[in-house]
């Protein structure tokens, strides 16, 4: 599974972007649980959201939705951290 996030906007409006790939990871099954958690909880179009705040594009498997502070869920947060730290 590829997972993707571009991160958008905030203060300095500095994009951010990272992917993982899951294949061959021990911990490829909890990747999974969480990337299709984060994606059934997203959007189909990019939401408002509030001045100086952040926007995210979540991509599993070349399907895309949207996300925004403060609306992300637990999920949608912990996989946008862990894309965000671990990925190139």
């Amino acid at each position: 599974m590829r997972i993707q996030v571009r991160r958008t906007g905030g203060f300095a409006g500095i994009e951010r972007h990272a992917e993982v790939d899951t294949s061959g990871r021990p911990d490829a099954q909890e990747w999974h649980a969480l990337a299709e958690q984060a994606v059934a909880a997203g959007r189909g179009t990019p939401p408002i959201g509030v001045p100086d705040g952040f926007s995210y594009q979540i991509t599993v498997d070349g399907k895309t939705v949207y996300a925004s502070d403060p609306r992300l869920t637990q999920e949608q947060r912990k996989l946008i951290s862990r894309v965000l730290k671990e990925g190139a």
